[in-house]
């Protein structure tokens, strides 16, 4: 599925309502929390080194300027009717659908979305759980599968273990909230190098450039076995390519000369949304897309962990080194 590293630039999008009272109140109510600190204490890696704002001395609130690591999940939350229709299935919970790794370079003019596959074997670490105790360690296990065992906390310590990164933020979304989304911008355009025909998708398009609606979108997002070998690494590459259509969709449409649309956008958004408590607040996602502006698409590399079939099983794959490793270290 998706969900694209412009997500996270959706904070900037609600600009412009926080005057209506009851607008701000609802918006800010909609945004679900984990607080994942707390949970994860201090065995983590180091924070990165952050440049100061070379303009705090002369601005009494200057936004933040130092260099962060967002990981940014879709899950396939089969919680409420819109995500089942939508491709959630019928049953409970959710698994990590797509991960990406944002990092923004300090200055926040640039960043990389490292997306990390579904089918890649991990090393689970022990993770703790929101009942008490704690998960086991699992070897050669699929790295989607954290999110399931131990929900966005046990996502974070895995990625944290697998990267030797240390994750800033933490920001996820669902099915219904992809497509609300791309509904509310109006759609986002997308060009395909290929026919697709994806039975498990219901996505049929030839190759060319289409403008897609929320549905469309997100079944494009979704779909693997109707391009290329039929593996998450496709996936990955229209998943990408949403990425950038959503930055310049974003980019093309004035949303504070259309207050209408500008709340849709940030009921969309906000409706859907888990972060960590770090940004589960409207002035929190403000300053955080306020300070993402100078972001395009044309500044947002998109890359994919190295990866190698993994000698265990031909339908899976692990970090290929040291070219991960150097990866995650350029990162740090």
């Amino acid at each position: 599925m998706l969900k694209a590293a412009g997500l996270v630039l959706a904070g900037g999008l609600v600009l412009g309502v926080g005057t209506a009272g009851w607008a701000y109140w609802h918006l800010n109510d909609n945004i679900k929390s984990v607080d994942i600190n707390s949970a994860l204490g201090d065995n983590r890696p180091p924070r990165g080194v952050t440049t100061p704002s070379p303009s705090s001395s002369a601005a009494a609130s200057p936004l933040p300027t130092g260099s962060l690591n967002i990981l940014v999940l879709g899950s396939d939350s089969r919680s409420g009717a819109e995500n089942q229709e939508l491709g959630g299935g019928s049953g409970t919970g959710a698994r990590s659908d797509t991960a990406m790794v944002v990092h923004i370079d300090a200055g926040r003019t640039a960043a990389t979305v490292v997306s990390i596959p579904r089918d890649t074997l991990v090393t689970r670490p022990s993770c703790p759980l929101p009942s008490g105790g704690s998960t086991e360690v699992a070897y050669r296990t699929m790295f989607n599968g954290a999110y399931a065992v131990g929900g966005p906390v046990c996502a974070v310590k895995t990625v944290e273990s697998l990267t030797d990164v240390r994750m800033d933020h933490y920001v996820e979304i669902d099915f219904s909230g992809f497509a609300k989304l791309v509904d509310a911008l109006g759609g986002v355009t997308v060009t395909t190098d290929e026919d697709i025909d994806d039975e498990d998708s219901h996505l049929t398009l030839e190759a060319g450039t289409h403008r897609l609606d929320g549905t469309t979108a997100l079944a494009l997002a979704r779909t693997r076995h109707g391009i290329g070998d039929g593996s998450d690494l496709g996936r990955i590459g229209l998943q990408q390519k949403l990425v950038k259509a959503l930055l310049d969709q974003i980019s093309a449409t004035d949303l504070l000369t259309d207050p209408t649309r500008l709340y849709r956008v940030a009921e969309a958004v906000t409706d859907s949304l888990t972060t960590d408590t770090g940004l589960d607040s409207l002035s929190e996602l403000m300053s955080l897309g306020e300070s993402l502006r100078g972001l395009s698409s044309d500044t947002v590399r998109t890359v994919t962990m190295p990866v190698a079939p993994a000698p265990s099983d031909p339908n899976r794959v692990v970090a290929r080194e040291p070219e991960a490793g150097d990866l995650w270290e350029s990162l740090r």
